[in-house]
């Protein structure tokens, strides 16, 4: 990451740098002495925690300003959905169906990525949760169409590695769900949601509650499967019984294939 120092005080790297070559004395090994911004104990303290949400948030936004990146489109989708080869390892049948929208996903990430290369890698650049399923296929379709994409994996309980399609330095990793789901929506020019699970339905949720409650300026929001997504939300029921306006149902749109998504986009 860039960095110009435009003022004559010492660098902070230069500081840490000479920190390390100061006399082992019990003095300069005790915890107090080391530099604040350098010591990994203090900043992981409980009551940092405002410094790392601020952090986090910086981190990425730096990156992405450095990089030219001005909008994105996003990609939400299962990470358990299996590529169409490996369907046979799908955990259940339904599963294994679902495998025709990694095609979509990549088709699609492929199509919006053309156009993104002709702006110089800056509009509309693909940007997922840089893990496998859905995701894998996002920054897939973008690799193939010779453009750059955005990974923005978060650290789980169980080990996740960011999908090996993800551009290496436009990959990111998050502590706080908050912050990703932020970096997500700050640019986005367009929203696609493909089948997926808990994950999912929340950042499609989010999406739709920030757009409904005027939080967030209006952008297209589609949702590839129709069948899938009319047996998993009751949308119609959620405007009859008045819990949503009808006008609400308008925020999103149904898609089943790449080309229609696209044209719809533009």
């Amino acid at each position: 990451m860039k960095d110009h120092k435009a003022h004559p005080l010492p660098d902070a790297r230069e500081d840490v740098a000479r920190a390390r070559h100061i006399p082992d004395t019990p003095q300069t090994r005790s915890p107090t002495h080391r530099l604040a911004f350098a010591d990994d104990e203090f900043l992981t303290r409980e009551a940092l925690r405002p410094v790392r949400l601020q952090l986090e948030l910086l981190k990425t936004q730096l990156a992405l300003e450095e990089r030219g990146i001005v909008s994105t489109v996003v990609m939400f989708g299962g990470a358990r959905i299996p590529a169409p080869d490996q369907r046979q390892s799908a955990r259940t049948p339904e599963l294994a169906e679902l495998s025709r929208f990694y095609n979509e996903a990549r088709q699609f990430a492929r199509m919006v990525t053309e156009r993104s290369v002709a702006s110089g890698n800056t509009e509309d650049v693909i940007v997922t949760g840089g893990g496998p399923g859905v995701m894998e296929a996002g920054n897939l379709g973008a690799a193939e169409a010779g453009g750059v994409s955005i990974g923005l994996n978060i650290v789980l309980p169980h080990e996740q590695a960011p999908n090996l399609h993800v551009t290496p330095d436009l990959s990111f990793n998050f502590h706080y769900f908050a912050v990703r789901k932020m970096h997500f929506l700050m640019r986005a020019r367009a929203i696609t949601v493909f089948p997926g699970g808990f994950g999912t339905l929340d950042e499609l949720f989010e999406a739709l509650t920030l757009i409904q409650t005027k939080r967030m300026d209006p952008v297209p929001i589609l949702l590839f499967g129709e069948a899938f997504w009319r047996r998993i939300v009751n949308w119609d029921a959620l405007a009859e019984a008045g819990t949503i306006s009808a006008d609400d149902l308008e925020l999103f749109t149904f898609v089943e294939t790449a080309e229609e998504a696209v044209k719809f986009i533009r």
